[in-house]
């Protein structure tokens, strides 16, 4: 195995047998019709200890909020309301106690409150190893209201909401100096971007209600790869300004090519970035203030082969098609 992306394509299959399929994979959802009103909308992720985390960068409280809080960002990116979640966990025969085990849980529990999404399954399991914990999430969106990669058009704006590059920043501290060390307040902000993100529900729910044509991801893997799975979806070329990229304030600790590689490279903000016309923008950008949520112009949509660009310092450069691939060495 080489590479996550190029195997994940690999498997794709080549014919679907339930007519009810509008999206399976390719997104960050799976979308089958519901009912004449709602499609449902179905995101897995799992995390890995050694892989996703390690004891001293997460509490077990935090492990189990953030497990959750990945899920619904995928959610968020397809327009939908969270309903449902459902959770296998693998347990190693040692080193996990049952007290952690039961804040794992009660992390969960704490973001499921927020957003009214109730726990109905799963399967527990033991292991030799590490401890894996794999989250199915179900939500819903009006029909034909969807958020796909693929709907962006030359001549849109790209967006992002909140703010990039805090979550691996927070993480660069915590491997350095695991997340008992005394921080500052700055970088207890950056630590809490990492362990606590906050899955963009709200943001993602006023697009699919604007019944607007947008084009959405996640920023799981960073901005460079998000931005590049929207580009080869829609098969546009998206040109970014990374001064008008939103940087997370507590970045000025760091220098400033430790900076970029956060903000374009690291990933685990879970902000939505995404693409709509240019006629929608200042509609949704009222809407978002509204709702107090920061959103930024950051970028726009051009005709072309799939690519992504960027202007730095007055020069335009080809973005580097990286993020987090679990099949390669990450930089």
């Amino acid at each position: 195995m080489t590479d996550e992306f190029a195997f994940i394509r690999s498997i794709i299959p080549k014919t679907t047998y339930q007519q009810s399929l509008i999206q399976g994979i390719g997104d960050d959802a799976a979308l089958f019709l519901n009912d004449e009103r709602y499609e449902t909308v179905v995101a897995v992720d799992t995390l890995v200890e050694g892989v996703h985390f390690k004891k001293s960068t997460l509490s077990s409280f935090d492990l189990g909020y953030k497990a959750l809080a990945v899920n619904l960002s995928d959610l968020a990116a397809m327009g939908a309301l969270p309903l449902y979640y459902l959770v296998s966990i693998a347990i190693p025969r040692t080193r996990w106690s049952e007290i952690e085990l039961n804040d794992l849980f009660k992390g969960m529990n704490e973001l499921a409150k927020t957003f009214q999404v109730d726990l109905i399954g799963g399967d527990t399991v033991s292991t030799s190893s590490a401890l894996v914990v794999s989250v199915t999430a179900i939500g819903k969106v009006e029909r034909n209201r969807h958020l796909l990669r693929s709907q962006a058009r030359p001549g849109d704006f790209i967006f992002v909401t909140g703010s990039v590059g805090g979550s691996s920043a927070g993480l660069s501290l915590l491997l350095e100096k695991s997340k008992d060390y005394p921080y500052c307040e700055q970088e207890m902000l950056l630590i809490e971007q990492h362990q606590r993100p906050k899955p963009q529900i709200y943001a993602g729910r006023i697009f699919a209600e604007l019944n607007c044509r947008v084009a959405l991801n996640d920023i799981s893997d960073g901005i460079a790869s998000e931005a590049y799975e929207i580009a080869e979806a829609s098969k546009k070329k998206l040109v970014l300004d990374y001064e008008k990229v939103p940087k997370h304030p507590a970045l000025q600790l760091f220098s400033r090519y430790e900076i970029e590689q956060f903000v374009l490279y690291g990933g685990e903000d879970f902000q939505l970035i995404g693409c709509l016309s240019q006629s929608n923008w200042d509609h949704v950008k009222t809407m978002f203030e509204e709702a107090n949520i920061p959103i930024t112009l950051i970028g726009h949509v051009e005709a072309g082969e799939a690519d992504v660009q960027i202007m730095k310092n007055g020069v335009m450069e080809k973005v580097d098609k990286r993020g987090y691939n679990h099949f390669k060495e990450n930089k």
